[in-house]
């Protein structure tokens, strides 16, 4: 809608387009009826199992398991190398074509959504065939060739066909995110505590993300900011690829790593 109607109606669609898609995922939500949410098996506890006990905060669920840590500060490297490249992007389009900023924008992301979706789609139908932890490092090998090929050329079809690896890693971790956090929270009682946590943790990586690329193109130019980012997604990938285990273990019955809410015995 933005790509078709910006040239036209001006960047005022964007804000009346960001609108509507807010009152409609509201709509969305406040349509679902309570009756049909099992609040317990949304917690992550098994079926059958009750709350029982006190609750740890969230930061101490975190900090006690060893498997959340590394994958909330990994996620967090992917995000601060991740959330900003499309803004630079877009500056990079928009400088090139004047007058047509928003709709190249919306071009690349566009290009973006239409990977993002089937690679989503296949995440999900293959993440216990294949395991959690090769699709995700796929997603950091994504994101780093990403930030690479960005310095290659700074022709418009180009840009815009580098962005369609940005579905490749958004979409994999946006469906694996949930799924890895469910593995080891399972039984716990713990999973939206520790999904609010985690995002929390990387939600702080993409905010610093913004910083830390307006400074790098303010000193040294795009080349620099993307070469940055890239060795970021690349760090990230080592540590996930040495520190992280395979959280399907978890969801099979595996209790290492795992947080239980459950005393040990």
């Amino acid at each position: 809608m933005i790509l078709l109607a910006a040239p036209f109606l001006g960047s005022s669609v964007l804000f009346w387009t960001m609108g509507f898609s807010a009152i409609a995922s509201v709509a969305a939500a406040a349509a679902v009826p309570s009756a049909a949410i099992d609040h317990d098996v949304a917690r992550g506890l098994l079926p059958g199992d009750a709350a029982q006990g006190a609750r740890p905060s969230a930061w101490s669920l975190l900090l006690s398991s060893r498997p959340l840590m590394v994958f909330a500060t990994c996620g967090s490297l992917f995000h601060l190398a991740n959330a900003s490249m499309l803004g630079l992007v877009s500056q990079k389009l928009a400088l090139q074509n004047v007058g047509q900023g928003i709709a190249l924008t919306a071009a690349s992301a566009i290009a973006a959504q239409s990977v993002m979706v089937p690679v989503a789609a296949l995440a999900g139908a293959r993440a216990d065939a294949w395991g959690r932890k090769p699709l995700l490092l796929a997603a950091f090998v994504a994101l780093a060739l990403r930030g690479a090929l960005y310095t290659f050329s700074d022709n418009t079809a180009w840009l815009i066909t580098v962005q369609l690896l940005d579905g490749v890693g958004a979409g994999l971790i946006g469906a694996l995110f949930p799924v890895v956090v469910a593995d080891l929270t399972r039984g716990s009682g713990h999973f939206a505590a520790a999904q609010g946590v985690v995002g929390t943790v990387h939600g702080i990586g993409g905010v610093m993300s913004m910083a830390l690329a307006g400074v790098l193109v303010v000193w040294a130019g795009y080349n620099a900011a993307f070469f940055t980012l890239t060795a970021v997604a690349v760090l990230g990938a080592v540590l996930f690829w040495l520190f992280m285990p395979e959280t399907q273990a978890s969801n099979e019955g595996a209790t290492g790593g795992r947080v239980t809410g459950r005393p040990a015995t």
